[in-house]
């Protein structure tokens, strides 16, 4: 998997929410591999020399033939159960076919087989995502047929599924799903252990099911860690147990996060193979932490950074982190630490 080391990520938070949508949804295309359509209502004629894979695995071979591909697709998972991977598999299922099939008919592919090595489905930052696909016509002749997934890890088989859902395109004229330039042999891991999209809903918070949506996107493109910017200057939107009025420095009280929705949303992550690091910006960026607790403000007319001169703006930081620790499991967490104005 591909990536570029100059990218930086973006604060989303510049956006309006409907140019935020607009920029996460309009990757679709680029990630799909499916038919791409003009404004003109006419089908835009694609360079067949380029293989329209995202990103663009390490190592492929392809043929030229084109297999069709069953709408009764089932699983064959090798290994013991893993909930990851089978709802994985009927998620892309549905992408793959939402816009039908023709049944009855005999179809080249009609079984996808899975391979896991490990039981294991900890995400930890460095987990092995490798995986190798291959994509074959079943026939009576053929000892292989059909699509197979290897992996090391349920992660790993993930990706295997996004890509193969990139290689099925529904053909609009016989209204059948058909995989092209196969026999596909894939072999394919990440180049980069962290592939991150920063999202900030301090400065524009945004409801659960979009940040769902967005987690969604970034499943299609292969990256692997959210970037929560949840808390800074402007609002403080996450409930804290140890410190409840801390969130009364969200904008109102409808635009916050309980911790059942925070861990909502790592697990959603999760079953897409995506951590959630949190950030707190500590000890500028947190005007907003004064609404609930005036204390931690230098004086009524300097609200920040946090004062700390007082032992207690440090217990009030302790309870954060591990209330935190306990709602986001994953290895790395940000501080912040930027434009922390002494003067």
């Amino acid at each position: 998997m591909s990536s570029n080391s100059s990218f930086s990520p973006l604060n989303l938070s510049q956006f309006p929410l409907k140019s935020l949508i607009f920029f996460i949804f309009s990757i679709f295309p680029l990630v799909n591999g499916r038919s791409l359509k003009s404004t003109h209502h006419h089908t835009t004629n694609l360079d067949e020399s380029l293989t329209y894979l995202w990103p663009l695995p390490e190592k492929f071979t392809s043929g030229n033939d084109t297999l069709t591909v069953d709408p009764n697709l089932t699983l064959d998972f090798t290994g013991n159960q893993s909930v990851v991977v089978e709802e994985a598999f009927e998620r892309y299922r549905k992408i793959i076919f939402k816009h039908g099939g023709r049944s009855g008919e005999s179809f080249d592919v009609s079984k996808v087989t899975v391979i896991v090595h490990s039981d294991n489905d900890e995400l930890k930052l460095g987990v092995d995502e490798s995986y190798s696909l291959l994509v074959t016509k079943s026939n009576e002749h053929s000892i292989v047929g059909g699509v197979s997934i290897e992996a090391n890890s349920v992660y790993g088989a993930l990706r295997g599924l996004e890509t193969l859902s990139q290689l099925c395109i529904f053909d609009y004229g016989v209204k059948t799903v058909q995989i092209h330039k196969a026999p596909w042999f894939i072999q394919d891991k990440p180049r980069f252990a962290y592939r991150g999209l920063l999202l900030d809903t301090s400065r524009h918070y945004l409801p659960i099911e979009i940040i769902k949506q967005i987690i969604e996107s970034m499943s299609y493109a292969k990256l692997n860690v959210l970037h929560w910017h949840i808390i800074d200057e402007e609002s403080f939107p996450l409930e804290v147990p140890s410190y409840p009025n801390l969130w009364k420095g969200a904008y109102t009280k409808w635009e916050r996060y309980t911790v059942e929705d925070a861990i909502e949303i790592v697990d959603y992550a999760k079953m897409r193979g995506i951590n959630v690091m949190a950030e707190v910006d500590v000890p500028g960026h947190a005007e907003s932490w004064g609404a609930g607790y005036p204390d931690l403000w230098p004086s009524p007319s300097c609200k920040e950074p946090l004062d700390v001169s007082k032992n207690y703006t440090f217990d009030v930081i302790s309870g954060i982190l591990a209330d935190m620790r306990k709602i986001f499991p994953f290895d790395l967490f940000h501080l912040g630490g930027d434009e922390v104005n002494t003067s």
